[in-house]
């Protein structure tokens, strides 16, 4: 992630896909909430929870929380698809960035799909959110992360 500590990274995520230009700068994420989604296309747990999650965000509308989309898919277009059909309209690490494999062994990705709650600073506030986004209202769950951060 990028560092919030003066803006440290020499360089910011910067990406193209489906005609939008997605920048990530290190003051993006200030004083938010961030679930890392790791997933990909060809898993079908991932396939099955991606709409959840679409519905879990949009219901936060305005609240100070954002979903980056951490890919493990094989290809970019396979990411491309997987984004057009499913998606909501959140951040994502670009295919390919050696970052995706960087993040997944700091916060202990052994399977997908998985959703990381952290703070802004990289803080872990959970790594079970999937379980929160299913069994709890979005309000709930995110006052629940809010509390715990």
């Amino acid at each position: 992630m990028p560092s919030q500590k003066g803006c440290a990274r020499a360089t910011d995520w910067r990406s193209e896909i489906l005609g939008k230009v997605m920048v990530i700068h290190c003051t993006t994420f200030q004083g938010k909430l961030v679930a890392l989604y790791f997933s990909a296309h060809w898993c079908p747990p991932c396939r099955q929870f991606t709409p959840v999650l679409k519905d879990f965000y949009e219901e936060l509308d305005g609240e100070s929380f954002e979903i980056v989309f951490v890919s493990f898919d094989r290809t970019e277009s396979d990411l491309k698809e997987y984004m057009e059909e499913a998606h909501g309209d959140w951040y994502f690490v670009p295919f390919g960035n050696t970052e995706i494999q960087e993040l997944a062994k700091k916060f202990d990705v052994s399977g997908i799909p998985a959703l990381v709650v952290i703070k802004a600073n990289g803080d872990v506030i959970t790594k079970n959110g999937r379980a929160d986004v299913t069994s709890r209202s979005p309000v709930q769950a995110l006052n629940t992360w809010k509390a715990a951060a």
